[in-house]
């Protein structure tokens, strides 16, 4: 290699390398980061419904199967939201996607869990409309 192109890739690299120093070292630099204050979020509103923490509870899964609509979990969402949308329907109806194969290490099947959550909500609707 010639000399003057050794010179010239030497130069070039420790421009290179002064580069990102003098980017970091300018004046808008902190060193601890942004200083951000999240805001607490407000509570949920008196008529919010926790179909999902019941469902939880009840145990269903959250890992998709393959060739179902959705998880589980979510199917047992669904189910609870229209049973609490509509009195009439009976849990039975409500909760008829779900399956009704035992799981092995769950207490009954998904569909009696999900039956069973309806009544339950129900039943702990009607003490609240009962201490109002």
């Amino acid at each position: 290699m010639k000399l003057h192109l050794k010179l010239a890739l030497v130069a070039g690299a420790l421009a290179l390398a002064a580069v990102p120093g003098a980017a970091v070292a300018g004046p808008s630099y902190q060193p601890g980061g942004p200083n951000y204050h999240p805001s607490p979020s407000p509570p949920p509103p008196p008529q919010a419904k926790a179909y999902g923490k019941r469902c939880q509870e009840l145990g269903y899964s959250k890992k998709h199967v393959q060739g179902e609509k959705g998880t589980p979990f979510s199917r047992c969402v669904k189910a609870m939201a229209q049973a609490d949308h509509n009195p009439d329907l009976s849990g039975k109806k409500a909760c008829k996607a779900l399956s009704k194969k035992h799981v092995k290490g769950h207490k009954g099947t998904p569909f009696s869990r999900c039956v069973k959550g309806v009544a339950q909500m129900r039943q702990e609707e009607q003490l609240q409309q009962l201490q109002l």
